[in-house]
C-alpha cells in the first residue's frame, strides 16, 4: 500500500467535522488523535505499516465502523512477506488494503535491522478480543467468516462470554465452492454486521476480500487467518512467556509440525535473509558500498582507457588542428553533483566562435526550450560531425572522471543556463555525479524528449548499482556504433 494512497484516505477522513466531542467514543478515536490517522508509518519491504498501540488501533477500528467509513485492514507477518515475494496477485491484494498492521516478531526483527521504529505487535489473534470489546462499547456488530464448521461459532460464543453486550450477527465456516459464493455474500450482507472478520488463511482471504470488497456491505473488513481456532479452543495458544519472547511460532510448529514445518523452518530462514538484505538497503549500506566500488572502477577504467586511446587522441587532435587551426580542446562550465560547477573537457567539434553564433540559430532548436539541439547545426565542423557521430568528442571527459568531477555512468552534465530552468523533478538529476554515458544515451540519445531524459536519469539515480553500471556500459558500445540520436 503506497503512502500516497494512505494519506488520500486520511484526507478524506479528516474532512468530517464535529466528531471529537461524540459521546459514543469516550476514549477518543481516529477522528481526534487515533493511530490509524495520526500514527507514523513504518515502511518495510515496500509496504506501509501502522506504527501504534494495540488498544488504540482496536478503539479506532470500532470507531471507524460506528461512523460508517468503509476500510479494509490486512495483517502482515514474515510468512506474508515470503508469500508476497512469490505471488504478485497476493501482493496486489495487500496493496489494495487501506491499512496494514504488523504481525509477529519477524517484522520486529526486520524493522530493527532496518533501523526503523515500530509500534506494538498488532497480530490479529491478540487484537481480536480488543476489537470485540471496543465494538461492544460503541454498539457495533460483527460477523465471523472462516475456519472449519463450528469453529467460528465457538469463537463467537467465547467473545460473548467475555463481552455480553457484543452483537454477533452471524458466523459461517470457510468451506464453500464457487457456486455458493453469492449465497455467502448475501448471508453476510443480510446480517447487517458492521465488522467482518474473514479467516480463510493467507493468501486466500486477502485475494477473496480484494476481489469482492465492493460487494461486501460491512464497513470494516479484516483478513484474520486462523485466529478462530484459538478462541474456539480447538488449538491452544502458546504460553504467555513464549508469546512475549516472540517464540510463539515454535509452539505452533510443535502443535502442527507436518503442516507448518516448511513455513517456519524454511520460511523463517528465507525471511531472515530477506530482512538482512532489506535492512542493508534501508540503512544505505548497499548504495554506500556501491559508490565506493563505482569510484574505484571509474579511476581504474578511465586511466586504462587513456593509455589505450593515446594514439587515437593524437590522431583526433591532429585532424582538428589541420581543419581550421583552432584549439584542439573545448572546455565548458557544466553543473555536477549537488549543483557544483566544474570545467568539462571535450574535443572541439564546432567552430571557434560557436557560442557567439548560438543566438542567431536558437529559434531552430529541434528540442523543447530547456536545452538546444539541432540535427544540422551549421556551427559543427566537418571533423566535428564525425567525432560526434562516433562520440569521440567525449573522450577527453576521461580526464574529468580521473579528477572526480564525473563518473563513467551518470546523468549527462547540464549547462548552467539549462539548470536555471529546472523544476523540482529535473533538479533530482543533480543528485549524482554526471557521467560519460547514461541510460538515455544508450536508448536513443538526442531523439529522446528532455522530460523523458530527466525521468530516466532520476530512475537511474534511485536504483543505481555497480551491476546496473556494467550493463549500461555494455549497452553503450552498440549505441555508439549505430549512432542513433547522435548529432
Amino acid at each position: 500500500m503506497s503512502s500516497t494512497k494512505v494519506h488520500a484516505v486520511f484526507k478524506k477522513f479528516d474532512s468530517i467535522d464535529g466528531l471529537d466531542a461524540n459521546p459514543a467514543f469516550p476514549n477518543g478515536s481516529i477522528w481526534s488523535a487515533g493511530p490509524l490517522v495520526q500514527a507514523p508509518l513504518t515502511r518495510l519491504f515496500g509496504f506501509d505499516l501502522i506504527n501504534a498501540s494495540r488498544t488504540a488501533v482496536a478503539r479506532d477500528i470500532a470507531a471507524t465502523a460506528a461512523l460508517g467509513k468503509r476500510i479494509t485492514i490486512q495483517f502482515l507477518n514474515a510468512h506474508c512477506i515470503n508469500m508476497a515475494a512469490a505471488d504478485p496477485a497476493y501482493c496486489a491484494a495487500l496493496e489494495q488494503a487501506d491499512f496494514l498492521l504488523p504481525d509477529g516478531s519477524g517484522l520486529a526483527i526486520a524493522s530493527q535491522l532496518a533501523g526503523l521504529a515500530r509500534g506494538e505487535n498488532l497480530n490479529g489473534t491478540d487484537l481480536f478480543p480488543e476489537i470485540c470489546r471496543e465494538a461492544a462499547a460503541v454498539g457495533q456488530s460483527i460477523f465471523l467468516l472462516g475456519g472449519k464448521p463450528g469453529i467460528a461459532a465457538c469463537a463467537g460464543r467465547a467473545m460473548r462470554e467475555q463481552f455480553p453486550s457484543l452483537a454477533i450477527k452471524g458466523t459461517h465456516h470457510g468451506y464453500w465452492g464457487p457456486e455458493q459464493e453469492d449465497a455467502i455474500i448475501a448471508l453476510v450482507n443480510a446480517s447487517g454486521a458492521d465488522i467482518l472478520f474473514v479467516g480463510l488463511g493467507v493468501p486466500v482471504q486477502e485475494k477473496w476480500i480484494a476481489r469482492l470488497r465492493n460487494r461486501l456491505a460491512a464497513k470494516v473488513v479484516l483478513g484474520v487467518g486462523g485466529l478462530f481456532d484459538y478462541y474456539s479452543g480447538s488449538i491452544p495458544r502458546a504460553p504467555a512467556v513464549m508469546r512475549a519472547s516472540g517464540l510463539e511460532w515454535i509452539w505452533r510448529l510443535m502443535q502442527e509440525p507436518k503442516r507448518l514445518a516448511h513455513r517456519y523452518v524454511i520460511g523463517n530462514a528465507a525471511f531472515l535473509l530477506a530482512a538482512l538484505r532489506h535492512g542493508w538497503t534501508a540503512r544505505g549500506y548497499d548504495q554506500s558500498l556501491s559508490l565506493k566500488v563505482k569510484r574505484g572502477f571509474d579511476v581504474t577504467a578511465s586511466l586504462g582507457a587513456l593509455l589505450v586511446a593515446a594514439p587515437l587522441f593524437l590522431l583526433v587532435a591532429l585532424l582538428i588542428k589541420l581543419e581550421d587551426g583552432g584549439p584542439v580542446f573545448f572546455r565548458q562550465t557544466r553543473i555536477g553533483a549537488r549543483g557544483t560547477p566544474f570545467r568539462m573537457w571535450k574535443f572541439r567539434s564546432m567552430v571557434v566562435d560557436a557560442e557567439a553564433r548560438l543566438a542567431a540559430i536558437k529559434a531552430n532548436s529541434e528540442r523543447d526550450g530547456t536545452c538546444f539541439k539541432m540535427k544540422r547545426d551549421p556551427r559543427v565542423t566537418l571533423v566535428g560531425s564525425w567525432l560526434r557521430r562516433l562520440s569521440l568528442d567525449e573522450l577527453p571527459q576521461l580526464l574529468n572522471i580521473v579528477g572526480g568531477s564525473m563518473s563513467v555512468v551518470g546523468p549527462r552534465p547540464a549547462l548552467p543556463r539549462e539548470v536555471l530552468t529546472y523544476d523540482y523533478n529535473s533538479r533530482q538529476r543533480l543528485e549524482g555525479a554526471p557521467g560519460l554515458t547514461c541510460i538515455w544515451q544508450v536508448s536513443g540519445r538526442a531523439d529522446i524528449p528532455f522530460e523523458q531524459q530527466v525521468n530516466l536519469d532520476v530512475e537511474y539515480l534511485r536504483g543505481r548499482s555497480f551491476f546496473q553500471d556494467m550493463a549500461l556500459i555494455l549497452r553503450t558500445v552498440p549505441a555508439v556504433i549505430t549512432a542513433r540520436g547522435a548529432y
